[in-house]
């Protein structure tokens, strides 16, 4: 295992998946050191968010996480690592409100609020998520969500690509199926209040 391989992989990732993907190739015995990975991506039971105006071809079910690199997605899927997924099945109910971003302003005076406040108001006119900050506020309180166990592929060629597709039969992950909303703002303001 060449260490300074890993680290310059880490370090210039592309996203999340692929780093992943990476170092448990240049590294096998990393796999079994790895606990979980909880992830922002697919779109299991929904449309996905790669629209077919952008990306010719394509069929509408993929998700962004997914279609930037399907093949590190399958190659954690390969994995005996246990996948909490953040889907859009989950995201697309808990949007960034106009209502938030009041609440937010109201915080102004902390740092953390300022500059989120300013980056959401940005994109109140389109419909915008808390995809990652969805996902990441489930390692603090997993109590917020309610998973459910899918058998899962991941699609890596074709009008499909980049879909994660519930398949009898697939592999098994959690999915993160419904969340307390208002418990996840109030969590949220609360740690951006500083």
């Amino acid at each position: 295992m060449d260490k300074s391989k890993i680290k310059s992989k880490i370090q210039n990732p592309k996203s999340k998946i692929p780093t992943v993907a990476s170092a448990i190739d240049l590294a096998p015995d990393i796999e079994s050191k790895i606990k979980q990975i909880v992830w922002m991506g697919g779109a299991l039971n929904v449309s996905g968010n790669v629209e077919r105006s952008l990306e010719a071809g394509g069929d509408g079910s993929a998700e962004w996480n997914v279609y930037w690199d399907p093949i590190a997605a399958k190659r954690i899927w390969d994995t005996e690592i246990a996948i909490v997924l953040c889907s859009l099945d989950v995201t697309n109910n808990v949007p960034v409100t106009s209502e938030f971003v009041r609440r937010i302003g109201k915080q102004r005076r902390y740092p953390l609020s300022d500059l989120a406040g300013q980056c959401y108001a940005l994109v109140i006119p389109q419909d915008y998520y808390f995809w990652d900050v969805l996902a990441t506020a489930y390692l603090a309180r997993p109590e917020f969500y309610q998973l459910r166990e899918w058998e899962t592929i991941i699609v890596t060629s074709g009008v499909s690509q980049g879909r994660t597709k519930v398949v009898s039969g697939g592999r098994p992950i959690k999915a993160m199926e419904k969340v307390d909303k208002e418990g996840f703002y109030e969590y949220i303001l609360h740690q951006w209040a500083r």
